[in-house]
């Protein structure tokens, strides 16, 4: 019996350190990463690197952000890249001067508005996959992003985009502020709003909140809506960073944006996931590129380490658990 007893306590040790680690993994991983290069490279911890790490740092959280909500209700967005392109594109299809930054905004945040809709209309009205859904919007993106440019964009960037994008308040980037404010706003209406309850209702299971009166679809769509916007945001920001456009801005942005959220705890299955927690992944991406670029490592090691890092998210996150906020 005691053997039993000690056998018991071992497993339930064992599941609890793992449950612990699919907890907090991320959060304890960011600090561990972050001492690590600063041994590896004192060039990591300069002034200089961590305020290029928050000017690299926020177009990725900003869209990661935008997924967040999209996993949580079950969906994936495969077009925020391809998004953040067109936000680019459209940014120096004006004079380039700063009187046209208000056009550029809102021209933009129309096409965001119809690309997050689409989105969400093919996936809840007519039922099609999320993967494929939003790979059928971003291609499409792609072609009508071709034809108007004719594979070749170019114009200016407006001095306000510059600004937004690359200049630094103090030390910390303005695009930094930006995703604090829409952190702080974006956290309360997914955790603290009647709204991103219905999120969380949705994502956790759908005839449920239909059966407690909740449109689904439309919730659906609104998160669809969000991330397309935050996305396109991004593309303005990283265009100004950039301070040049090309057919390709936001390039990658769609995979790291869903492994920082995986690596933050969103569930890919829906119904769980938070704000903090796709900034903690955003953050870990960031950091790992930041350190593997120090030191040399080659392009092929580093998509072997990205890959790792997919792996162990997925390892760490499989257990079941009940969709919390």
């Amino acid at each position: 019996m005691s053997g039993s007893a000690e056998f018991a306590g071992s497993v339930g040790a064992s599941w609890s350190v793992r449950a612990f680690l699919g907890r907090h993994g991320a959060a304890l991983a960011l600090p561990a990463l972050l001492a690590l290069g600063g041994l590896l490279s004192p060039a990591f911890i300069s002034g200089k690197n961590l305020s290029n790490l928050l000017l690299q740092f926020a177009p990725l959280a900003i869209v990661a952000i935008g997924q967040s909500f999209v996993m949580i209700v079950r969906g994936l967005d495969l077009s925020v890249a391809s998004m953040m392109a067109t936000a680019a594109v459209i940014a120096t299809s004006f004079s380039g001067a700063d009187h046209d930054v208000a056009g550029i905004f809102a021209v933009t945040a129309l096409v965001a508005i119809a690309v997050g809709s689409l989105n969400g209309v093919l996936v809840t009205k007519r039922r099609v996959s999320p993967f494929l859904a939003t790979l059928a919007t971003m291609i499409l993106l792609q072609g009508l992003r071709f034809a108007y440019t004719q594979g070749a964009p170019s114009g200016n960037v407006p001095p306000v985009l510059r600004v937004l994008g690359s200049a630094r308040l103090g030390g910390i980037p303005y695009n930094s502020l930006v995703l604090l404010g829409l952190a702080v706003m974006l956290g309360i209406v997914l955790h603290r709003s009647a709204f991103g309850r219905r999120i969380f209702i949705v994502g956790g299971n759908p005839l449920t909140a239909r059966l407690f009166g909740i449109r689904a679809d439309l919730i659906t769509i609104a998160c669809y809506v969000i991330s397309s916007a935050l996305a396109a945001l991004a593309g303005l920001i990283l265009s100004g960073y950039v301070g040049l456009v090309d057919n390709w801005v936001g390039q990658g942005f769609e995979l790291d944006s869903i492994v920082a959220c995986v690596v933050g705890r969103v569930s890919l299955s829906g119904g769980r996931g938070s704000i903090l927690g796709a900034l903690t992944g955003a953050a870990v991406i960031v950091v790992i590129a930041n350190e593997v670029l120090l030191l040399g490592v080659p392009i092929q090691a580093q998509m072997i380490i990205k890959g790792v890092v997919i792996v162990t998210a997925a390892a760490l996150y499989s257990r079941k658990e009940t969709p919390s906020r």
